[in-house]
């Protein structure tokens, strides 16, 4: 699991304008704050999840808002052909309530309770802090470093070497192999930049995969991470 494409728009995928980088992506996240009306959504993830189900991909995660927002998302977008979700959490017991909603819903739909995973995204200085016990939450399978939250709530100024996030990266990593999870997924680079030094760097960091924002990122996140 190397490369997770944000797809902020499913129109964007459905009308084929980005239908080659989703089909080299290892998972494809869809951004529920972006995304609209979460019935349609579903319909695309059901769909989405099927044509890749032949070529051995994963199926599609779903990006949701915190609080009441994601809770509502939940019940509109889990079904079997969702491999889990992605969403921002502080504490724990932020995902303790979410966990309790996702298990509802997975009744509803007739599915395992505990089969649907959660990717944490740690969003903020207080998220970082929590890391361990976030990491230790039910459903979590890895953490994720949201860094543009975070640079913005520091007022740090990150140079060429990226040097000033080192201490927050390293914290995720740590938290999350000291839980036993997966590699954490790292943030995608600015659109329009050369992504392979900060990929080589976050691979040797310890990070697993990062985020894409399109095709190019995608084959430079399968490059870097391939043996992860």
């Amino acid at each position: 699991m190397r490369s997770w494409l944000y797809v902020p728009d499913v129109r964007e995928v459905g009308a084929g304008r980005a239908d080659g980088a989703a089909e080299a992506a290892d998972a494809l996240v869809v951004d529920l704050e972006r995304a609209g009306d979460p019935a349609g959504v579903r319909s695309w993830i059901e769909a989405a999840s099927g044509r890749r189900a032949g070529a051995g991909r994963p199926a599609v995660w779903a990006r949701l808002a915190g609080g009441e927002a994601g809770h509502r998302a939940v019940r509109d977008v889990v079904s079997p052909a969702l491999s889990g979700i992605c969403v921002a959490a502080e504490s724990a017991n932020e995902l303790a309530a979410l966990g309790t909603v996702v298990a509802e819903a997975e009744e509803a739909v007739g599915l395992r309770v505990g089969s649907v995973a959660v990717i944490a995204r740690l969003a903020s200085a207080a998220a970082v802090l929590q890391a361990a016990e976030i990491a230790r939450a039910p459903r979590v399978a890895r953490l994720q470093l949201a860094e543009g939250p975070l640079i913005r709530q520091l007022r740090v100024e990150p140079g060429r070497d990226e040097r000033e996030l080192l201490w927050a990266r390293s914290m995720v990593v740590l938290a999350g192999a000291a839980a036993g999870l997966r590699p954490p997924l790292a943030a995608a680079c600015p659109a329009g930049t050369d992504c392979e030094p900060s990929a080589t760097a976050l691979r040797r960091l310890g990070f697993g995969g990062r985020t894409c924002l399109d095709g190019e990122q995608v084959r430079v996140a399968n490059r870097v991470f391939a043996n992860a």
